[in-house]
């Protein structure tokens, strides 16, 4: 699920046509140890709270949504201009935060906790064998966005070129947000 488009895939990519591959390391390591934290609450108990609690769900679908629609707001607005760049790329804090209101990483959680989660009575190693898998398989997955938007970044000198594959980030995550909220 890590290398399936999704927020984190469109920022990702975005940021590496700005930015570059080495300024969105910080983004991308921080997308894998947000996962930890978040995989690691789910076995301990986080999931079922939002099964007792569903309005949790719709509250951080909804703060997501905005969030994800500020993001392409931004990205429709910043990238590819003739200026010197300006901006940033997310920090590792940013990207591990981000995912505690991304609806795909808690999907994704969700399922590593409940697929791959043994029915031991060691429940500590197994929520460290869990919730430790996830950097293994997200951070080469992530990476590869990352590196397909800097890849862009040198190949298409071309700047509207450049502004059409912008925009359709940008777009892409509207779009994700849109389904984010329906679903």
């Amino acid at each position: 699920m890590f290398a399936t488009p999704g927020p984190n895939n469109a920022m990702l990519t975005a940021s590496g046509i700005k930015f570059g591959f080495k300024r969105t390391l910080p983004h991308a390591f921080g997308i894998p140890f947000g996962h930890i934290v978040q995989i690691t609450l789910v076995c301990f108990g986080l999931g079922a709270l939002f099964q007792k609690y569903p309005s949790i769900q719709f509250y951080l679908k909804w703060i997501c949504f905005f969030y994800l629609i500020y993001l392409g707001w931004k990205i429709f607005g910043s990238l590819s201009s003739n200026e010197k760049e300006t901006g940033r790329p997310l920090k590792f804090y940013e990207a591990a935060l981000f995912q505690f209101i991304n609806p795909k990483a808690w999907v994704v959680a969700l399922t590593a906790a409940t697929a791959f989660f043994p029915n031991e009575e060691n429940f500590i190693v197994a929520t460290i064998f869990v919730a430790g898998t996830a950097p293994f398989v997200c951070f080469p997955s992530i990476c590869i966005w990352a590196l397909f938007g800097s890849s862009i970044k040198l190949i298409i000198k071309n700047v509207k070129a450049k502004k059409i594959i912008e925009y359709l980030l940008a777009i892409l995550l509207v779009i994700t947000a849109v389904i984010i909220v329906i679903n």
